[in-house]
């Protein structure tokens, strides 16, 4: 990003307060970088023990699978899935809260001893598997927030401030210069004046 500024006061002032508020707010921003990376890390842990459950209860159904021929899958399937919006670190994600089931009634004497057992595996799957996807949509989320944030740490860090504190620098510089050669200019002019008031002093002290 090019600065752009012009060498007086005015200009000098409005960089030094840009500058100021970069430096103020880095630390804010650096924070929330870290606090994303570990919100990050988190999440990412939480989805690999989310599918080696996943794997689990797959290779628990498979065990199952001669009897699962005999299920009635119609008897049960997500009616709902109820979520709210937590904030994390900043970031707005949304959260699971609730699987809402329909099952139809069935006989419990006419049906295999497994079956209130198969519906509560069924259930699990489909739970596991539900907040597989919240949790990849977080961390989708948290990575997104996690890049912008790192990216205007950069920004400021490595770019802005090194940028405003150049600039600034360089009108100081030129402002010291410009007043040291009017200092000069003074003095030469000072100087020159009076030299001419003792040439015309010894012309008056000449002329008597």
């Amino acid at each position: 990003m090019a600065i752009t500024y012009q060498f007086n006061k005015t200009s000098l002032q409005g960089l030094e307060k840009n500058l100021k508020m970069r430096q103020r707010t880095l630390p804010t921003l650096q924070s929330k970088e870290s606090a994303l990376r570990l919100e990050v890390k988190k999440a990412k842990d939480e989805i690999k023990a989310l599918d080696e459950e996943v794997d689990r209860r797959i290779k628990d159904y498979d065990q199952m699978i001669a009897l699962w021929g005999e299920f009635d899958t119609s008897l049960i399937h997500v009616d709902d899935v109820r979520m709210s919006i937590k904030k994390i670190a900043g970031v707005r994600v949304p959260v699971l809260d609730e699987v809402v089931y329909t099952t139809k009634a069935f006989s419990i004497y006419d049906s295999p001893k497994w079956f209130y057992d198969g519906f509560e595996q069924l259930k699990a799957i489909a739970d596991v598997g539900i907040r597989q996807e919240f949790v990849r949509r977080k961390v989708d989320l948290l990575e997104y927030a996690r890049k912008k944030t790192t990216q205007k740490v950069n920004l400021f860090e490595k770019v802005q401030i090194p940028g405003y504190q150049d600039a600034i620098r360089k009108i100081k510089r030129f402002m010291e210069d410009e007043e040291n050669l009017s200092k000069s200019s003074q003095k030469i002019v000072k100087a020159k004046r009076q030299r001419e008031a003792e040439m015309a002093q010894e012309g008056k002290g000449a002329a008597v």
